[in-house]
């Protein structure tokens, strides 16, 4: 029941021509979980994140991405999940209260798509994370979506009696939505 950007995850703007850095269009962005708790699908999202996404067209391997994650702005779908979600055998929002995805490199694999590979940590554990995106241009926007899946365990997400795969599944599936502004900065 954890989903984590992070985060996910990754971004990067699309201007022809010169590395930019674009910022996030926050109320149109998003990083969302989903998982299943005995069965039943359970979908979350994180409220506040910052972004500071770097992309160039002609030379894919500038890109980069850094995404922070407010932990403690997690909404699990009702307020007794995300009340318990923030306690300590899950994100620990008081002990670790921000998540992070820095990309380590970005690979085009065709037109509008990239894979972005990066390090997610979460509760203090660090793990390789990839992720594909595509990228299109959405009016004056340029849209960076996808999804990855992470196993939440290899976060310490759900410790104790929590940690029973039966109860809630190991895999979570993060999806990210990042709109981005136009123009950026050089």
């Amino acid at each position: 029941m954890k989903r984590l950007v992070a985060l996910v995850l990754t971004m990067l703007i699309f201007i022809p021509g010169a590395l930019f850095s674009a910022p996030v269009v926050k109320d149109k962005s998003s990083i969302g979980f989903a998982t299943r708790q005995m069965g039943v699908p359970v979908a979350g999202s994180f409220k506040r994140f910052d972004a500071d996404v770097r992309f160039d067209p002609k030379d894919a391997g500038k890109g980069s991405a850094s995404i922070t994650i407010y932990m403690d702005e997690v909404d699990a779908g009702s307020d007794d999940g995300t009340v318990e979600i923030k306690r300590k055998p899950w994100f620990d929002v008081k002990g670790h209260p921000k998540a992070w995805f820095l990309s380590t490199s970005l690979k085009e694999l065709g037109p509008g798509r990239y894979e972005v590979a990066g390090k997610m940590t979460i509760k203090g554990r660090t793990r390789d994370v990839i992720a594909p995106v595509t990228v299109k241009k959405e009016g004056g926007l340029w849209l960076f979506e996808g999804a990855f899946a992470i196993n939440r365990l290899d976060f310490s997400i759900g410790e104790g009696p929590w940690a029973d795969t039966g109860t809630v599944d190991d895999k979570v599936e993060v999806r990210f939505r990042l709109l981005l502004t136009a123009t950026g900065k050089k």
